[in-house]
């Protein structure tokens, strides 16, 4: 039986009165309180909401998934999933992947079990991934992956990836790729940190060195891993722009930052500097401009409209705003931006904002490549020149 969506948002109201408080005093990273909490929610019902049954969803609909997260905002609450694992991952295995791949895996990611990253980028293979040089040979029942991925969000706290490799370097290099599954636990695979200037390292590089997979573990076909790819690339720039991976991306924290702003400059007496309001009407603009835009494009998803190309203009909307409302925030803080209190444990809050505001214009496409694909699928602008675009892989000479 079909629960109704007044008796859904009871359910939920009763729920949040009784389990909310205690995650109010959750802090961004505490990733144990995280998965808790989302285990929790996806115990009572209340998590993947929307998510077919035959994969441990509640089979609802937009509505009842509006009115839980309308009764969901009068809390502070832990982020319901995050921006690779339910953003990205998910969607593109729920796109691409087989009954069996779907059937196992998504319910765990939804629910906080699993912890899944994307190994694309290469040394040599950044923003044009199609030249990637890992390679997957077929031997049997498995396929043998080598190479090295570079970029990978997470890494250190996934258990699994996916991963697009070149199976088939005849052809040309848009043709011979192919996606996997990957265990990161597996023999050959050695992960290592990469240190950025904020001091995290929430990058990694991944090496594969003759990784054994089934070969039940490819995703969408074999040589049909471009087609894959650019459907996981529009999950993560949505993701990354338009809010749709829960908790995870830059939207999310800059569609804050203005009401954060308005209150930092009444403190400072700075609410009457006529260039310290434009500023802040400028961002508050910005932000629900943005916010607009990721919620019509959600809306879409959900109708089944296919939104295309608009995520890019998403992505790179997110990543001005990120650098825009970083750098607001330094400027208001003053000198204590740059230099605080060694005991004070909130004191590098704007200060790693800044530095890692940067990030936002190079993940998930830098935003030149957003720039491109805008002029070509948004406006219709002649395609850039690409030589080696039909010539097969092996003898491209880079390569």
């Amino acid at each position: 039986m079909v629960i109704d969506v007044e008796s859904f948002r009871q359910k939920a109201r009763t729920w949040l009165a009784e389990h909310g408080p205690e995650y109010a005093d959750f802090k961004q990273g505490d990733r144990r309180l995280a998965k808790k909490f989302r285990a929790d929610l996806w115990d009572a019902g209340l998590l993947g909401i929307t998510l077919d049954k035959a994969y441990g969803g509640q089979g609802l609909t937009d509505a009842h998934q509006k009115a839980f997260s309308e009764e969901a905002s009068a809390y502070r609450l832990p982020p319901m999933g995050e921006a690779v694992t339910t953003g990205i991952c998910a969607p593109t295995l729920l796109d691409f992947g087989s009954e069996d791949q779907k059937a196992r895996h998504v319910p765990a990611m939804v629910r906080g079990d699993e912890t899944w990253t994307q190994l694309l980028s290469e040394p040599n293979a950044g923003s044009d991934l199609a030249g990637l040089q890992t390679k997957a040979v077929r031997d049997g029942d498995e396929y043998v992956i080598t190479g090295q991925k570079v970029w990978t969000s997470g890494a250190m706290e996934s258990q699994f990836a996916l991963c697009v490799a070149r199976t088939d370097a005849s052809l040309p290099k848009h043709q011979g790729l192919s996606m996997f599954i990957v265990a990161l636990d597996l023999p050959g695979v050695t992960i290592r940190p990469l240190t950025q200037m904020t001091g995290d390292a929430h990058f990694n590089e991944v090496f594969l060195d003759e990784v054994r997979i089934p070969a039940e573990n490819l995703v969408g076909g074999e040589n049909n891993g471009w087609r894959a790819l650019t459907a996981m690339l529009t999950h993560e720039r949505l993701a990354l722009g338009a809010g749709t991976g829960a908790g995870g991306s830059g939207a999310s924290w800059a569609a804050s930052a203005s009401s954060q702003f308005i209150e930092l400059a009444r403190r400072k007496g700075l609410d009457t500097d006529p260039v310290v309001r434009q500023e802040l009407v400028e961002l508050y603009i910005a932000e629900r401009v943005l916010r607009y835009m990721g919620q019509k494009m959600r809306d879409e998803i959900s109708a089944g409209i296919n939104v295309g190309s608009k995520g890019s203009v998403a992505k790179l909307a997110t990543a001005l705003l990120s650098k825009r409302s970083a750098s607001l925030g330094m400027a208001l803080v003053g000198p204590g931006s740059a230099a605080w209190d060694p005991a004070d444990d909130n004191g590098s809050a704007y200060a790693d904002t800044l530095t890692f505001s940067p990030m936002q214009a190079i993940a998930g496409g830098t935003s030149e490549i957003q720039k491109n694909t805008i002029g070509e699928r948004v406006l219709g602008l002649p395609r850039e020149p690409s030589v080696d675009r039909d010539i097969p892989f092996n003898q491209v000479m880079q390569n």
